[in-house]
């Protein structure tokens, strides 16, 4: 039996560039389900300005590589929505996975 994984992205969003990233946050929000993401979250920092966090679920690591490889493209339709917006681009975008220790 495989363990959901708990996922991190991290990354940092150009302020002149919030409105149109944030649009742009509701269509991945919206696609995320499609890649078995569940428990989907996202905030932005208290004191940090403009550096924004998602957490979700994904089913197993196989998940993890395929969505980490295709949030981090330039070439994906919807995800690749953000990359104008990340401050330093798509490789900026910070992503980890952990499994939860009971």
């Amino acid at each position: 039996m495989t363990e959901s994984l708990q996922i991190f992205m991290e990354y940092k969003v150009l302020s002149q560039k919030i409105e149109e990233y944030e649009q742009a946050m509701k269509n991945i929000l919206e696609l995320l389900p499609e890649y078995e993401a569940t428990d989907i979250e996202w905030y932005v920092a208290a004191d940090q300005g403009a550096l924004y966090v998602e957490m979700f679920t994904l089913p197993t690591k196989s998940h993890y590589h395929v969505l980490k490889k295709l949030r981090r493209s330039d070439e994906h339709p919807v995800f690749s929505q953000i990359a104008p917006c990340i401050d330093g681009g798509t490789e900026k975008i910070h992503c980890w996975a952990f499994y939860k220790k009971v």
